[in-house]
This record gives C-alpha cells, structure tokens and sequence, in this order.
C-alpha cells in the first residue's frame, strides 16, 4: 500500500460512508472501495462493521487509524521541517482561535514584519475541539480563554482583561456605570453555546453572584451577540474590547464580583515549530506585553 492509500483509509474511517469520503477525495466510490478492501487483506483482518451501505471503523481500524494519523503526522512534519531546511518556503504558522475579528491587527503587524510568511488560520468553536487540533498536531498554536492543564502542554498568559455587562440602548440599566451582577438576575441573556470558553467563565461569575441566567439566545456568532442586545433581545457579556464593535452600545462595569478573562496561548512542547511559528510565538508575547488592556482589534 502506498502513502496515498493511507490517506484514504483516513478520510473513510473518519467520515464512516464511502460514498462521501469518495466525493471528498475526488474518486470514484468502485475504486475507493478496492482500496479499502485491499488493506484489509493485506492487513488480515476488517477495519469496519458493515450493515447493509453502512459502515463503522470497529476496534482494528480504531487502532489501525491512530497509527495512521500518527504515521501521516509525523511525515507532514518531516515535510515542513526539509522544506525550510532547503529554503523552500518562508515557513508557515497554523492557529485556531474562536473569533478571528480580533486577530487582524497583530496578523497585520506580524504581517508587516514578515510578509513571506504563510498563514493557516482555524475558527474553531469549543475549547476542546482546540485542544484536539494541537494533540493531532494539526495546528502550531491556539487562542484560548482557559489554561490546558497538562504536562506536555504549555499555556502561556498574554493579557488579561475585564468583562463587561452590555444593555440594550432603551434599557433601565441604561444610565448605570457600575453594576453588582446579582442586579441582573432577572435579565434575559444573549451568550455563546455551552462549550465556549467565555460561556463557562461567565457562567461561573453568575454562580458566583448567586444566580443561574436564564438565556434566551445561545449562537455560535461571537460577532453576533452585540448585534442582538442592540436589538433589544436581552443583556450579555462582552469583553472591554467590544466597545469598538458596538460603540453605542451601553457597557457596565460589573462591580460584584470582579469579572475577567485572559488570554491564553496554547501548544504542545513536542511539536515541530517551523522558524515562523516560533517568530509567531514570540512576537505575541512582545505585542501582549505592550498593548496590555489597551484595544488590540
């Protein structure tokens, strides 16, 4: 079997349908198939359960998989490593991060310094789904609003800063500066999906004011959720930042408790960082430690 057939072996076992795993990989299902049916004799035993059309990966092609991607992983960064030891390339940096409005100024700066390098920028949603991009070694780095608590992890704190409370422009709370949260008890709230990092954080700020917020709209859209409050829609949480987003959007001090997030930096130590990633790495920690809670949209 050939590199290629791996690759396809892959996308199978991860999609769990030929016929769109074919579609994916741009050839027909009858060969697909062939390929398919090929490694398991080689192999000599089935990689997949088949009912009918149906298809699962079973405990072989579980196994079989992890040394796959691992074996696919390790080649892709040989790859990249021989590329930029034979100047082929300027190097590359891969990133996932939540919300991508709030990077286009450091990119830009970075950008400006270095303009050959190439970047691969991930929208991920949930910090776990983060998390397992850098364990399957497909990103350099993610931007997090949580530590990873592991020891072949490292999360690095770049900047931390204050949330705020935000209010529809006709609301009472309108006039306020300063608020103690448990003052919105009652409110309606607009928030990102459970599974977000600033979803989490803040929902423990409420449990910490004594209240459970009852939510009247949870999206997937960071971008979207100043958009609803100004709507009328109900109240949210919004980092200091968001004032630029939505300049005539009423934002509050949240008095009790003292709401904050940070910023974190997150890689695993055992991956191949091109020179561009680790100039990405460094450079952040240098931008971070100027603009501190400065605006850095």
């Amino acid at each position: 079997m050939d590199l290629l057939h791996f690759t396809y072996f892959q996308k199978v076992a991860q999609m769990e349908h030929m016929t769109k795993a074919a579609r994916e990989l741009r050839i027909a299902q009858p060969a697909l198939s062939a390929v398919i049916a090929r490694l398991e004799a080689d192999l000599g035993v089935p990689l997949f359960d088949r009912q009918g059309r149906q298809i699962k990966l079973n405990v072989y092609g579980k196994a079989y998989l992890n040394k796959v991607e691992s074996a696919l992983r390790m080649l892709e960064e040989g790859r990249r490593e021989v590329a930029e030891l034979a100047g082929l390339e300027h190097g590359s940096v891969v990133v996932a991060a939540t919300t991508l409005n709030r990077l286009s100024k450091l990119l830009g700066d970075f950008l400006s310094l270095y303009p050959e390098v190439q970047f691969r920028i991930i929208q991920s949603s949930t910090e776990n789904a983060k998390i397992q991009l850098i364990e399957d070694g497909q990103i350099d780095f993610s931007f997090s609003y949580q530590p990873y608590e592991k020891p072949s992890f490292r999360s690095f704190p770049l900047m931390k800063e204050e949330i705020m409370l935000a209010v529809p422009p006709n609301h009472p709370f309108r006039e306020y500066t300063s608020i103690p949260l448990l003052e919105a008890a009652e409110e309606s709230f607009i928030s990102l999906k459970k599974g977000y990092g600033f979803r989490e954080i803040t929902d423990l700020y409420c449990q910490e004011a004594g209240f459970t917020p009852k939510m009247v709209v949870e999206c997937d859209e960071p971008a979207a959720i100043s958009k609803l409050v100004k709507a009328g829609l109900g109240v949210a949480f919004l980092p200091f930042a968001a004032q630029k987003e939505a300049p005539n959007l009423p934002l509050l001090q949240i008095e009790r408790p003292v709401c904050q997030w940070t910023l974190y930096l997150i890689w695993k130590e055992d991956h191949y960082f091109s020179q561009a990633a680790l100039l990405f790495r460094d450079f952040l920690v240098q931008f971070f430690d100027k603009v501190k809670q400065i605006d850095w949209c």
